[in-house]
């Protein structure tokens, strides 16, 4: 099956209860499955399935205990990477994990919300891409937070003059996550289909592979540019922010 890594969607608190969380993130049947991290995430699952959004369109099932179990610590390790600063100046608090996540039908990884400080995440994802996929969707975060920085018109005119990205990432066919052998300024497939998508996979690899990104680089003019605007501008939302 194909999927779409993400669709974007445009308190620190140390007891909680279902209601409480509710009025917090306007999501049902939420629970507490951490709250004590190293950096101040509060990770909640779904005790139930779900649909939320004005035209209950996002759908995601109950999360299962020893799924939950088995893929939390992957999660965790992940998202560990981030300090609590980094993770402040990006509105991320609130992790929310579930099962089988799709909007409007269509699989997604995960939904992040900065107006919620949330990001609600498919611990049922293709495991071959779980980890990518994490910094994937947080990286929509870091941009809609900061979108006058990562401009995607300029982002843009890094390509060849006759490259043009899709209308829109579930309008675009483009869909692969695996990586190409010869990039030619992209890294896979989906970062093909919109700019957003474009960053948001080159962010994830520098997260968990910037091996692989370095060697690639080596021989592809276009991505060492795209590389190093995320790597300057990152700097500029946190000069101590580091892959």
């Amino acid at each position: 099956m194909k999927y779409i890594i993400s669709i974007i969607l445009i308190f620190n608190i140390s007891l909680v209860n279902a209601n409480e969380i509710f009025n917090l993130l306007k999501i049902p049947n939420l629970e507490i499955y951490n709250t004590n991290s190293s950096n101040g995430l509060r990770y909640l699952y779904a005790e139930k399935n779900f649909k939320i959004g004005l035209k209950k369109n996002i759908y995601c099932d109950r999360s299962k205990k020893n799924n939950l179990d088995k893929k939390y610590p992957v999660i965790e390790k992940n998202l560990d990477k981030y300090n609590a600063d980094f993770l402040i100046k990006n509105n991320l608090k609130f992790i929310i994990l579930c099962e089988n996540l799709s909007v409007s039908s269509i699989n997604t990884g995960g939904v992040p919300n900065i107006l919620k400080r949330s990001l609600i995440l498919d611990i049922n994802f293709n495991q071959k891409y779980f980890e990518r996929m994490i910094h994937h969707e947080f990286f929509h975060m870091i941009q809609a937070k900061h979108n006058m920085i990562f401009d995607e018109a300029l982002w843009s005119k890094f390509n060849k003059a006759s490259f043009k990205y899709a209308d829109c990432s579930t309008c675009s066919d483009r869909t692969d996550l695996s990586v190409y052998k010869n990039t030619d300024g992209f890294l896979t497939e989906y970062s093909k289909s919109i700019p957003s998508e474009d960053m948001a996979e080159i962010f994830s690899f520098l997260m968990t592979n910037k091996e692989l990104v370095e060697k690639k680089i080596e021989n592809d003019l276009i991505l060492k540019n795209k590389v190093k605007y995320l790597k300057k501008n990152l700097k500029l939302i946190d000069n101590n922010f580091i892959f």
